[in-house]
C-alpha cells in the first residue's frame, strides 16, 4: 500500500490522505459516522484554514505607550492620563490619541487588543518573546542569541509552508535589534541557516538602495557562478570533516537558495522601489521606516510570506531624529516632547498609508499585520515627566487577514494597569498568527537536541477572528 491513500467519492474533491489517517477514518467508521461527518473529521485533521497568504509583523522596539495611543484613559489622576486628549475614530467606540487623525481614520479596518501581558521588564527578554511567542526562562537584560532559544516566527514559518519558489519565504529588514547585545529570536536558532531570513540592513529611503548581494558583476554571469558553487560544495564537503557545529547547520541549502534568488527576476524587481511614483513614495514617508513598510508591501505582492520591519536598531526614546520607543526621560530628556515630534509623527504618517494601500490592492483580506512592540509603558507618569517599562498590560494592533474590523478584544483596568477581561499573553499571538496562516499552532518541530517542542505554547484567540 502506498504511504499517501487517496479517497474520493462522487460530489467531492479527491483528498489525499496518510495512512494513519486512513485507519483512524475507517475506526470512526465503525462506530457509526456517515460519509459526509468522515469527510467532515479528515478535513478537521488536516489543520486550520488558511485565511491569511502573508504576514506583516511591523515591530515597535523600545516599547510605545498604549495609554498615549490606543488605550487612553481620559478619566484617570492627572499623574496617569497624559497630555493628550482622546478623539473618536472611524469606529464606533474606538478612540486614539487626538495627535493621529490619520490613524483615527483606519480604525475600522483593525483589531486592538487591549489586554497583553507578560512579566519580562527587560527590552531583550521581553522583544525575544515577542518576536518568538516564547518567554525566556529568566528575565534577564544580558539575555544573548543562543541555539537553545526558539526561532523567530517567519523561520518556523519556512520551516512548514515555505514558498515553493525563487521568492524567499522569510524576509527580514533593514535593522539588527539590540539592547547591550543582539536580541535573540531574529533568525532561525536551531532550525538551521536555511530557515535564516532573507535580511539586509541596506536603508529603503536612500537614494542608492540596492542590494549588491542580489546583483552579480557585470563580467560574472550565472553559469560561470553556479560553476564556483560546484567547486565550493567540494570545498564545505571537506569542511564538514573538521567542522560539523551547528552553526554550520543548513549551510548548502541557504546558499542554493541563494543562488537561486540572484536569478530571480520577481525578487530583484519587488526591491526596485524607483518603480513606485513618487506621489506614492512621498505618502508612505521618506523616512527608513516608511519605505520600509512600502517595500514590505512589494513583498507579499511578489509572493513571500512572512516580513518583519524593524521600526529602529536600538530602543532610544532620548532623540527627535532616531532610535526606538524607550522614552523614560534619561539625560534630561523628556517623553512627550520626543514622541510627539518623532514617534507619532511617523507612524501617523506611515501606518494608515500603509492599510489603505494594502486594502486598495486587495492585499488587505489575505494578508495579516501585525504592530506590537515588547511592552507598554507605565501608567504612573514618572518624575521624568516620562514613563518606564511596563509589560503587566499594553495594546497589540491587528488588521487584515482573517481578523475583525473596528473591533476591540479585551480589556484594561480603569488605569490602564492590568487586564479587566480577556487576558492576553505573547504566546496567545503566536497561536493565533499561526492559526491565520492555516499552521497548526501546536505542531511539534525538533530543538537543538533533537527533542519534540511545539511551536505555540498558547491558544489562537478565537475572538478576534471574523
Amino acid at each position: 500500500m502506498k504511504s499517501p491513500a487517496s479517497f474520493a467519492c462522487p460530489g467531492f474533491h479527491a483528498t489525499r490522505y496518510s495512512r494513519r489517517q486512513m485507519l483512524r477514518i475507517g475506526g470512526l467508521g465503525m462506530l457509526g459516522m456517515t460519509l459526509p461527518k468522515l469527510l467532515q473529521a479528515a478535513e478537521k485533521s488536516k489543520g486550520p484554514k488558511a485565511r491569511a497568504k502573508s504576514v506583516i509583523f511591523l515591530f515597535q522596539f523600545g516599547g510605545p505607550s498604549h495609554l498615549d495611543m490606543f488605550d487612553m484613559k481620559p478619566n484617570a489622576p492627572e499623574g496617569i492620563r497624559g497630555p493628550y486628549k482622546p478623539m473618536g475614530s472611524a469606529a464606533d467606540g474606538i478612540q486614539v490619541c487626538e495627535k493621529m487623525p490619520e490613524t483615527a481614520k483606519i480604525m475600522d479596518k483593525v483589531t486592538l487588543i487591549r489586554s497583553v501581558h507578560h512579566t519580562m521588564k527587560n527590552h531583550n527578554s521581553a522583544a525575544y518573546y515577542a518576536l518568538t511567542g516564547h518567554a525566556p526562562l529568566t528575565d534577564d537584560q544580558r539575555l544573548r542569541d543562543s541555539i537553545d532559544l526558539f526561532p523567530a516566527y517567519g523561520s518556523i514559518v519556512d520551516r512548514l509552508a515555505p514558498v515553493r519558489d525563487d521568492m524567499p519565504t522569510f524576509v527580514s529588514y533593514p535593522h539588527i535589534i539590540s539592547d547591550g547585545s543582539i536580541t535573540p529570536g531574529q533568525h532561525a536558532s536551531f532550525l538551521g541557516k536555511k530557515h535564516d531570513p532573507l535580511f539586509f540592513t541596506q536603508d529603503p529611503n536612500a537614494s542608492d538602495f540596492n542590494l549588491p548581494e542580489l546583483s552579480l558583476p557585470s563580467n560574472l554571469p550565472i553559469e560561470r557562478l553556479e560553476a564556483r558553487r560546484e567547486i565550493q560544495k567540494l570545498i564545505d564537503q571537506q569542511a564538514r570533516l573538521l567542522d560539523i557545529s551547528a552553526a554550520a547547520k543548513g549551510l548548502d541549502d541557504y546558499y542554493e537558495r541563494a543562488l537561486a534568488m540572484l536569478n530571480s527576476t520577481r525578487l530583484r524587481d519587488a526591491f526596485n522601489l524607483t518603480s513606485e511614483s513618487a506621489k506614492v513614495r512621498e505618502k508612505y514617508g521618506r523616512t527608513t521606516y516608511g519605505q520600509g513598510c512600502l517595500l514590505s508591501r512589494r513583498l507579499v505582492e511578489a509572493g513571500s510570506k512572512f516580513v518583519t520591519v524593524y521600526f529602529s536598531n536600538s530602543i532610544g526614546g532620548q532623540s527627535t531624529e532616531s532610535g526606538g520607543w524607550d522614552t523614560h526621560g534619561f539625560n534630561n530628556t523628556r517623553m512627550f516632547p520626543i514622541i510627539e515630534k518623532y514617534h507619532l509623527p511617523i507612524t501617523e504618517q506611515t501606518l494608515p498609508t500603509f492599510l489603505n494601500d494594502l486594502e486598495e490592492r486587495g492585499l488587505l483580506d489575505s494578508t495579516l499585520v501585525v504592530w506590537m512592540g515588547e511592552f507598554g509603558r507605565t501608567p504612573k507618569i514618572n518624575e521624568n515627566i516620562s514613563r518606564d517599562h511596563w509589560p503587566q498590560c499594553y495594546t497589540v494592533m491587528l488588521a487584515g487577514g482573517g481578523v475583525k474590523r473596528g473591533f476591540v478584544y479585551g480589556e484594561s483596568d480603569k488605569n490602564g494597569m492590568y487586564p479587566a477581561k480577556d487576558p492576553v499573553t505573547p504566546d496567545d499571538l503566536a497561536a493565533t498568527i499561526y492559526y491565520l496562516l492555516g499552521i497548526d499552532p501546536h505542531t511539534e518541530i525538533y530543538n537543538a537536541i533533537n527533542r519534540p517542542v511545539l511551536i505555540s505554547d498558547g491558544k489562537p484567540i478565537m475572538g478576534v477572528i471574523a
